[in-house]
């Protein structure tokens, strides 16, 4: 898939004076993509594992840890050095069969991890002066502190705590909902997250403590999701998911805002972003959030509803929700596709990047550390996604992996250029 941005020219010397400079440029880009490539890695899951692989496509391996009970790995976050990062994992699930899934967290013991790259070695931490057995890493505040989930019978909350799971401090009260989607400032100095609560799906930020909160967006009738912070830390950018109309969340809009939570606007319109971002069949499925990011240059990264498209899983909203799910496979109700696409926030002008005939499922968008690539995911209608990179314009898409054993590979993250 490809996106070019249109120019005008004005004389045919012009013309062909620009598309030389333009060859030469490409040439040259390419070179230097390759030689960028072959420095780059990317992580992500596939079947519960995480797998690594250099984003040229070679050096593929899988992460194999000896530790009993673990059935899924995720990673949490990168430490400063870029030789370490932060796993989650979690036990198989003890709530048993078609109970409810508010079930899952209470009694499902989870288990957070430091990982040295180098070595594989794995280091648990967070779990001195445990308060629950359900624990999920939020954000990495430091190398010394991070921010946890809780949940216990009472309810959710988000802990302040040492790396070793010592002096938790309440990040959030009890009551007020369901903090999560968390972004560290560039400055480290404030948090930006959406607490979903009883007045709906907000946007807040505060200090690394909690306090000094800022409502920066809340609607009844809006959901307001996951907000990221730009590079210069002057902006939010974060999603409207109308879900009074959409209950499955399948779709949304982009907005930005200052962190002050003015200047909101709302860049795209028609719930034209894909939010939900759910994919495979009944044998082989997944799903989760799918989020905006921005780019170095101040851009927003998405993945853009194509006119018509529908997904293929149609929510069940009266169905007992037992997995997260909840939803029925109807390939038939199937049409389109996303592509990933450049916002401009100062103009809201789009610019696509990726395309493809018949259209795919392009979405989990990001760009690399050094801002000439992207990676994301594509998957057919029924289909598992693949991971693949393209220059950052959209050009040269290629397939890195369809992850362990063909069945998938999603969530991933650049590894940082310390490493």
């Amino acid at each position: 898939m490809s996106a070019r941005f249109s120019r005008r020219r004005f004389l045919t010397t012009a013309m062909l004076v620009s598309m030389a400079f333009a060859e030469a440029r490409n040439a040259r880009c390419q070179e230097t993509g390759s030689a960028n490539l072959s420095q780059d890695r990317i992580l992500f899951t596939s079947q519960g594992k995480t797998g690594l692989i250099n984003a040229d496509g070679t050096g593929l391996r899988y992460f194999e840890f000896d530790v009993r009970g673990q059935v899924t790995w995720q990673p949490g976050g990168f430490f400063s050095d870029g030789r370490r990062m932060l796993l989650l994992s979690m036990e198989a699930r003890r709530d048993g069969p078609g109970r409810p899934f508010a079930e899952y967290y209470h009694k499902t013991p989870t288990h957070l991890w430091v990982c040295e790259f180098g070595n594989g070695s794995l280091t648990e931490v967070a779990n001195r002066e445990r308060i629950a057995v359900f624990y999920t890493p939020q954000l990495l505040l430091n190398d010394e502190r991070l921010l946890v989930q809780v949940v216990r019978d009472e309810g959710a909350q988000v802990f302040n705590m040492k790396l070793d799971g010592s002096d938790a401090r309440e990040f959030t009260r009890l009551g007020e909902g369901v903090p999560y989607g968390f972004d560290l400032s560039p400055d480290g100095r404030r948090v930006a997250c959406h607490l979903a609560g009883p007045s709906g799906y907000q946007i807040w930020t505060s200090d690394t403590e909690g306090g000094s909160r800022t409502l920066v967006a809340g609607h009844p009738d809006h959901l307001y999701f996951c907000p990221q912070w730009s590079p210069d830390g002057q902006w939010l950018a974060f999603q409207d998911c109308l879900y009074r109309q959409d209950p499955g969340h399948d779709w949304s809009d982009l907005c930005v805002a200052r962190p002050d939570g003015s200047e909101l606007r709302t860049l795209t319109e028609g719930q034209s972003l894909w939010f939900g971002a759910t994919y495979g069949n009944p044998d082989n499925r997944g799903g989760g959030s799918n989020v905006p990011v921005w780019t170095r240059d101040g851009a927003v990264l998405c993945s853009c509803r194509l006119p018509g498209s529908n997904v293929a899983w149609e929510y069940q909203p009266n169905r007992p929700d037992v997995d997260h799910f909840n939803r029925e496979y109807k390939p038939d109700l199937a049409r389109g596709g996303t592509e990933i696409c450049r916002i401009d926030p100062k103009s809201g002008k789009s610019t696509r990047l990726t395309q493809s005939d018949p259209p795919v499922w392009d979405f989990r968008q990001r760009e690399s550390p050094d801002g000439t690539h992207i990676v994301f995911c594509r998957a057919m209608t029924g289909g598992v996604p693949g991971l693949w990179v393209a220059q950052a314009d959209g050009n040269n898409p290629r397939l890195l992996t369809n992850g362990l054993d063909d069945r998938g590979a999603d969530h991933p993250q650049w590894l940082p250029r310390k490493i």
